[in-house]
């Protein structure tokens, strides 16, 4: 693969967050960007309910978080291996989500093709996943943020959440969706101290992308090699794929009182992809 003219900066989180005696729930929370957030938000002292379809995953994250911070006698990581494309599995995340003073909702899919050629159980799996279920988690939280008077609502949707791109019209829909119910959310929640937003990274190094590369290389008929330089990074002025702890680091700053204002807003980490 071209070599990224960019460099990430090294991994050092920088916002000051303490998370002490709150509990945060995280969809996806097995790889990915879902995982960096699980590990920020544990890292900030939260008390940590991780949500993915792996379970392998999820033992594993669990070992991190234990093995980042063992000597503290942190509780336990609360794992719940759900399929969120599931009517079952919905509904126990809305039940995880009960009693959650932090909600990241960081779980997705992608598959890239034509609409003519668009499987519509695919399309209607990718929405549950990235839209109902977010509903549902919120659903699930809001009560009990509204009972303490405090809560923060983080949806990872995607510059595709404000731009569209062609041959992702799951995806697209999906992250619009989303930005609208996170809109909607902090207009309700605002009078109880809940705010509501979005992050919206561009491609993040994560085995999702890694998984686009070749999808976008079908589909548009290129070699691998071409798909990030001529397709991901060719509206993005920051010529590098995102880190997920670059990600997670805007989540923490959500979650900090500085941010208590900031509700109802998309925050692109885009790299000008949306400038333009």
């Amino acid at each position: 693969m071209t070599p990224e003219p960019e460099s990430a900066p090294a991994q050092s989180p920088s916002v000051a967050l303490d998370l002490s005696g709150r509990t945060a729930l995280v969809t996806g929370a097995a790889g990915g960007i879902g995982r960096a957030c699980a590990v920020r938000l544990a890292a900030a002292g939260a008390r940590l309910r991780a949500v993915d379809l792996d379970p392998e995953g999820l033992k594993s994250l669990a070992e991190e978080v234990a093995g980042a911070d063992g000597a503290t006698g942190r509780e336990p990581v609360e794992l719940h291996p759900l399929d969120l494309t599931a009517p079952a599995g919905l509904d126990a995340a809305e039940r995880a989500a009960d009693g959650a003073d932090v909600l990241v909702n960081a779980a997705g899919t992608q598959l890239v093709r034509p609409i003519e050629k668009f499987p519509p159980e695919v399309f209607h799996r990718m929405l549950t996943l990235m839209l109902e279920a977010p509903f549902r988690t919120t659903r699930g939280a809001l009560p009990h943020m509204y009972a303490r008077g405090w809560g923060r609502i983080v949806h990872i949707s995607s510059v595709h959440g404000l731009r569209a791109s062609a041959y992702k019209s799951a995806y697209v829909a999906a992250k619009h969706g989303l930005e609208g119910l996170s809109k909607t959310t902090a207009l309700e929640a605002a009078p109880h101290g809940v705010t509501s937003n979005c992050v919206n990274p561009a491609y993040v190094r994560t085995p999702l992308v890694e998984r686009q590369i070749a999808d976008q290389a079908e589909a548009h008929g290129i070699p691998a090699d071409r798909v990030v330089t001529d397709i991901m990074l060719a509206d993005s002025a920051l010529k590098r794929l995102l880190e997920p702890w670059e990600v997670a680091e805007a989540v923490a700053y959500l979650c900090t009182p500085a941010a208590a204002f900031l509700t109802g807003s998309a925050l692109p980490l885009d790299g000008a992809w949306s400038a333009h």
